[in-house]
């Protein structure tokens, strides 16, 4: 049988021959729990008390389903909300994806700002050159390229880089007990 019954505590101590105070004791102690609504279910005086002492029908409070789950009517309803279900899912699923083709396009702009940007007028730039040698006597010349036309190439400008001009000093961290005791300085 697969109904949830639900009793009341004065019909629960009938069917278990148990006085009331001894069940509000149980809830009291977090031994026996009630529902939301007073009721104790069936299920929950089962795992306390076990099986009642007799099986004569008290009063039954019936909170199964009314509606059987085999009839057209509910089959058609079913499928009805599933249907629409699935549609609001697509839905969102198109939203969702025109969100993120609309973030990456977002994306790829900025990008290509950010690599156009100039340079901060206030950074001076550094190449990043090999350090100088002495022209007088080099250790290691290295010959000029030279192209099949005989005609000499020249190396590609360096990398540059900015560099601030200005650095500040960080102040020093302090702890929380040094902001009562110690002088700030």
């Amino acid at each position: 049988m697969n109904t949830v019954t639900k009793y009341s505590v004065s019909d629960a101590a009938t069917l278990y021959k148990k006085s009331r105070a001894t069940l509000y004791k149980d809830i009291k102690n977090g031994i026996l729990s009630r529902d939301h609504d007073g009721l104790i279910d069936f299920s929950e005086l089962l795992r306390v008390y076990g099986e009642p002492f007799h099986t004569k029908q008290t009063k039954r409070i019936d909170t199964s389903p009314i509606q059987t789950l085999n009839t057209p009517e509910y089959t058609d309803k079913t499928v009805v909300e599933l249907r629409n279900q699935i549609d609001f899912l697509k839905k969102q699923l198109e939203k969702a994806e025109d969100r993120e083709a609309k973030a990456n396009a977002r994306i790829d702009t900025l990008l290509t700002l950010i690599e156009m940007k100039p340079a901060p007028s206030n950074i001076t730039t550094f190449t990043d050159q090999n350090p100088a040698q002495p022209t007088a006597s080099p250790t290691n010349p290295e010959p000029e390229p030279a192209t099949s036309n005989g005609e000499v190439t020249t190396p590609e400008q360096p990398k540059r880089y900015p560099v601030p001009e200005q650095v500040e000093p960080e102040q020093e961290q302090r702890g929380f007990w040094s902001r009562f005791f110690k002088p700030y300085g």
